[in-house]
């Protein structure tokens, strides 16, 4: 009895002085899933100094810490914060500032939008961003002699939803001096009877966009906080921008480190001299909220304008297959170049002729198995030969779910019902490498990654059309759409080691929804909104 009464004492005793360990912040009473290597879920973990210090139960995280926030998320799902793979988050910004004409339904709704925008703001260039004429009863590029009466002395762009088409009016052509007849290696400036119709696809756009004045600084900062804040709302905490300049990526970085822009990003500078020249000198530059050691080469334009290089003319447009946007040899010295001063490239090919050339010209650098990631972004038409190839060059396919069903309903029209099979194939692409990064390619499509995992899932859009999904054999479980989203985009960009999962030593970026991704039914699944977002620990959006 004495032994036993000792022993419950000094039990006592070692409980009592159970001392607590502090933390920034507890999340407790939750479903999380860690999308660790074992996808689990746990109730509860703890952060401290930006990270993540505990994960484990409820019962376990009150018992060893105290800490100066708790958030009871009353059983509520968490997950990792989620990651698009592929944006354009400066662009996006910029464009907030311009005409949105996304949704537009003809022609006639798009000129009385840009009239209405020009109204209010009565100098300068008019721009705008997001027409589709797939979305039109007659689905043909419209032409500008509407937009001539309208605007003879006050130029205007208005892009296509991909941004590898524009119409411009008669005097922002006459401001580059764009002429009928006239000829250039990757893009077409569109003639019909003679005339100049206002229509300029891939290179050519960049005849007239040359000539818009730049946004200032201002406008731009004004731009990128206000994107951050539309992307902290659906549940982002990490953005890869494809695609920018080197003066851009320090604005970005001046931003990050002053505390106005608290949205973390990887960055990929263009294709582009003085890019190369500035970080090939400066080397890789990686912070907490930046990381810059990628390139973006552009090898087509898109499937909707016509511009993706086919292997095959398209069904739709006999003689025609698209082209390339520089000569084959650029993309050799390119990758080389990036090779040698190990940096990773990512190549943007949509057609199957351009991905064919960009995934040999990768191998016969790469030469086999390697961890140097490169990647094919979007990877939208792959002729089954080629698939092959990003196995073998552990090549890596970076694929936007959302455009399957944005381009579905006619996809088919372009490429056939032969060529259409091999398109779209994500399921097939990750079985290359097991893994597969997943984007939106915003804003080309919208900025909510809820759509991307119902697209990835369902392959149905937000009217649940087709009823049995578009070529379902491709699409994901709810697992891997989940990991697409938040730990595969994180090795993508090199930083699994850091984010993607809700693990001890990682950042505490992490979001809360109002319902359970992997149990909503799938017509929710599109709709689930996000209750709050948090990045190292901090609130940075609730509902």
């Amino acid at each position: 009895m004495k032994y036993l009464s000792f022993l419950a004492l000094l039990l006592f005793t070692l409980s009592a002085c159970h001392i607590k360990k502090h933390a920034d912040l507890i999340v407790i009473n939750a479903k999380i899933y860690t999308v660790d290597s074992s996808f689990t879920i746990a109730e509860a973990f703890a952060v401290s100094d930006e990270k993540i210090v505990a994960v484990g139960t409820t019962k376990d995280i009150l018992r060893d810490f105290n800490a100066n926030e708790e958030i009871d998320a009353q059983g509520k799902a968490v997950y990792p914060g989620f990651i698009d793979a592929h944006a354009h988050f400066l662009r996006y910004g910029q464009g907030l500032q311009n005409v949105n004409l996304v949704g537009t339904k003809s022609w006639k709704e798009i000129l009385e939008k840009v009239k209405a925008f020009a109204d209010k703001n009565p100098e300068g260039w008019i721009i705008g961003r997001g027409w589709d004429q797939n979305d039109w009863s007659i689905k043909e590029f419209p032409d500008k002699v509407l937009l001539d009466s309208l605007f003879k002395n006050r130029p205007v762009m208005l892009s296509r939803v991909d941004g590898h088409a524009v119409i411009v009016n008669q005097v922002a052509l006459d401001s580059a001096g764009v002429v009928e007849g006239q000829k250039l290696v990757g893009g077409e400036i569109e003639v019909k009877n003679g005339k100049l119709t206002g229509i300029l696809i891939d290179n050519a756009v960049d005849l007239v966009s040359a000539k818009i004045p730049a946004f200032t600084r201002s406008q731009t900062e004004k731009g990128l906080i206000a994107a951050a804040n539309n992307c902290f709302a659906v549940g982002l905490t990490t953005i890869d921008d494809c695609g920018i300049d080197f003066e851009d990526a320090m604005l970005i970085d001046s931003l990050q480190k002053k505390g106005d822009l608290k949205m973390r990003l990887y960055v990929m500078l263009s294709d582009a001299e003085k890019n190369y020249k500035f970080l090939f000198e400066k080397g890789k530059i990686k912070t907490d909220f930046l990381n810059i050691r990628a390139f973006k080469v552009y090898g087509d334009g898109a499937l909707g304008s016509r511009g993706a290089c086919l292997l095959q003319p398209y069904a739709d447009m006999p003689g025609h297959t698209g082209f390339l946007l520089s000569d084959p040899q650029h993309f050799k010295d390119v990758a080389q170049k990036i090779h040698d001063h190990g940096f990773q490239m990512c190549t943007h090919a949509i057609g199957d002729s351009a991905n064919r050339t960009i995934l040999k010209i990768y191998a016969s650098v790469l030469k086999g198995k390697n961890d140097e990631r490169w990647r094919i972004e979007h990877a939208q038409i792959i002729n089954p030969n080629d698939i092959k190839l990003f196995g073998e060059n552990n090549i890596i396919p970076s694929v936007q779910p959302t455009h399957a069903t944005s381009d579905m309903y006619w996809a088919g029209d372009r490429l056939g019902k032969e060529r259409l099979k091999s398109a779209y194939a994500y399921l097939e692409l990750l079985k290359q490498n097991n893994w597969l990064p997943l984007g939106t390619d915003f804003p080309v499509e919208d900025i909510n990654p809820m759509y991307t995992f119902s697209s990835a899932v369902t392959r149905q859009d937000l009217n649940h059309f087709p009823k049995n999904g578009f070529q379902k054999e491709n699409a994901l479980s709810r697992e891997q759409a989940l990991r697409g989203m938040t730990i595969w985009a994180a090795k993508s960009n090199f930083e699994e080691n850091e984010k993607g999962s809700l693990e001890v030593g990682k950042f505490a970026d992490f979001v809360i929804l109002e319902e359970d991704l992997m149990t909503a039914p799938n017509e929710s699944l599109g709709k689930i909104k996000v209750s709050q977002t948090y990045i190292a620990g901090k609130n940075v959006y609730k509902k």
